[in-house]
Order: structure tokens, then C-alpha cells, then sequence
């Protein structure tokens, strides 16, 4: 389901979402440092940094990195729609 998105966006402990929905695995997530034992227990690969695209998927650690995550953001949804045109 996720990879027919054009982009999926997730912040902080949405990354436990992933984890239970199986669509972690084989992806570069970042997320707080309590869930990078989960993700890496489900295939992922936890990547501290403030923001990480990987695909279709945005994600980032915590509240002070919402200005780099809208940035790319805004980066994946132009790309999709430029894209679909």
C-alpha cells in the first residue's frame, strides 16, 4: 500500500505505525533513538538524521526537524506531480 502513495510522510513515533503495518522493512526510517531497536527488528534501517527520503517516504526524528521534513516535503509532492503530468 505505501509504495502506491505518491508521498507518505511520517514525524517521530509514527515510525511504530510501520512497524506494525510490516512496511518497514528494507526502508531508511529516522525516528527517535527508543524506537531503533523496533525498527531495526523490523527490517529497517534507523538513520539519525534530521530528515530521510527514502522513496516515497519522509520521515524524521523529532519537533525541531518539522523545517527540514516540510522542505523535502514539498520536494517529494512536486516531483510526484510533475510526474503525473
Amino acid at each position: 500500500m505505501i509504495d502506491r502513495l505518491e508521498g507518505v510522510r511520517r514525524l517521530t513515533f509514527c515510525g511504530q505505525a510501520h512497524i506494525e503495518a510490516g512496511a518497514a522493512r528494507g526502508r531508511r526510517i529516522a525516528s527517535w533513538p527508543s524506537l531503533k531497536t523496533d525498527l531495526r527488528n523490523a527490517g529497517a534501517e534507523w538513520v539519525d538524521e534530521e530528515v530521510v527520503v527514502d522513496g516515497n517516504l519522509v520521515s524524521s526524528r523529532k519537533p525541531a526537524d518539522i523545517p527540514a521534513f516540510n522542505r523535502e516535503m514539498i520536494n517529494v509532492f512536486s516531483r510526484a506531480r510533475a510526474h503525473a503530468r
